[in-house]
């Protein structure tokens, strides 16, 4: 699509956005010329070409990533899945500095959230913590992946191994990531990703749950479409070619299977339009994150001759991040406030944002939840209060790079002026 010509201080510059052009426009209109629109071949194609990206069996489409979210969590709560099935009152061991969605089906299901400290750097748990946080009631660990930045999984990995735990990684703002080489999404049980306009890849709303394990994929599907027990693709009879030849429950033998449910399910389906739109963006995705990572290398650079007044991003040795945005921490030395400085950027046209929610449980409708803190969340309050990121996104130009650099050159500069002053 056409771009207006960037004009310093007065085009807006946003911390995310989509990009695209006349080919994500014109699958969105064979789709709609088609004449399906709920789940159909476009949606097929595109869990079929995910699953080859991200080398995984298994992918279903949803609506959002708090979506993927849900139906990944409550699919670890099947009665399919035994004595190892999440039940109320089980502990889930999160961070408490991120989206609520990443910790709020653990809430919704009955579980309990058990949360522990980031690294102020990465902006992810360690190692160390997540160990610490174990208890008898530990049944899984639900984490995300920071801001695109990998949280240490093989490390995490392993002790969902050695303490046969579930794994979930929240892969929202993540995809194209790797650890060891290996992409964020393939080292747990489920993953979930995002494709709203300001991640990675967009189809405007929706998301995906990943996994490899065929009862999973049976559970995810299951709890994605109304709970119910049959697996025929939207539009299709008869896959098991037993229709009317199931006795389940406490139904009469020969009940449609189309329309026995065996969870208490939901409806979280996309359209084949976005699914369509999605197929136009990953092919753009190699380019996006190679786009993603220079935009945040030019700021790195910037930023290290700052690195007095911030807390700079740092990744896992073993990590390559697709960075979903640029954050600093603005450290209690500093001679100027996170409200200093955002608000002289926002004035400039350059967004910010904080990282989402913060500590969770400073926020109302948390007050009151039931819930463990393993330790003290020193770094996720210094977050909260002191750190703030601006975008990276394949859509910032280098016009509007050199511009960001200069206004907060600017800024710094007169800081250093006025401290030396005093």
């Amino acid at each position: 699509m056409k771009r207006l010509p960037f004009i310093p201080g007065k085009t807006h510059i946003p911390p995310s956005g989509k990009v695209f052009d006349s080919r994500e426009i014109s699958n969105a209109i064979d789709a709609v010329r088609e004449g399906w629109w709920t789940e159909g071949r476009f949606a097929k194609e595109f869990e079929k070409r995910f699953s080859d990206v991200l080398g995984v069996r298994y992918v279903s489409l949803v609506n959002s990533g708090s979506s993927a979210n849900l139906v990944a969590l409550s699919a670890l709560t099947s009665k399919q899945l035994g004595t190892k099935r999440l039940q109320p009152g089980d502990e889930v061991i999160t961070v408490a500095a991120g989206f609520p969605t990443t910790v709020n089906p653990i809430i919704q299901n009955g579980c309990i959230p058990v949360f522990v400290d980031v690294d102020i750097r990465t902006r992810n748990a360690t190692v160390e913590s997540v160990r610490k946080a174990l208890s008898k009631k530990t049944k899984a660990i639900v984490m995300a992946h920071t801001l695109g930045n990998p949280f240490p999984v093989n490390g995490v990995a392993d002790i969902v191994k050695e303490h046969n735990l579930w794994l979930i990684e929240d892969c929202c703002d993540g995809l194209g990531s790797t650890y060891s080489n290996k992409f964020v999404g393939t080292y747990g049980h489920i993953a979930t990703f995002s494709f709203y306009p300001a991640h990675q890849i967009t189809m405007g709303e929706g998301g995906a749950v990943i996994t490899n394990h065929p009862l999973l994929h049976r559970a995810i599907r299951q709890f994605r479409d109304w709970g119910r027990d049959c697996w025929c693709d939207t539009g299709k009879d008869d896959t098991c070619k037993k229709r009317f030849g199931w006795k389940l429950g406490d139904l009469p033998f020969g009940y449609d299977h189309k329309y026995i449910y065996s969870q208490i399910g939901y409806n979280l389906k996309l359209t084949d339009m976005q699914a369509a739109i999605g197929l136009a963006q990953l092919d753009k995705l190699p380019g996006f994150i190679k786009k993603r990572k220079q935009n945040f290398q030019s700021l790195y650079a910037f930023f290290q001759k700052y690195t007095s007044y911030f807390e700079l991003p740092a990744g896992e040795k073993e990590s390559d991040p697709c960075w979903f945005g640029f954050m600093v921490v603005v450290k209690k030395e500093a001679p100027f406030s996170r409200h200093d400085i955002v608000n002289y950027l926002e004035s400039k046209n350059i967004a910010t944002r904080s990282l989402f929610a913060g500590n969770l449980l400073k926020h109302p409708a948390y007050t009151n939840i039931k819930h463990r803190v393993s330790g003290r969340l020193t770094n996720t309050d210094a977050i909260t209060d002191a750190g703030f990121w601006i975008g990276v996104y394949p859509g910032i130009t280098r016009p509007m790079m050199a511009y960001m650099k200069a206004c907060l050159r600017e800024f710094l500069e007169q800081q250093r002026v006025l401290h030396r002053q005093h």
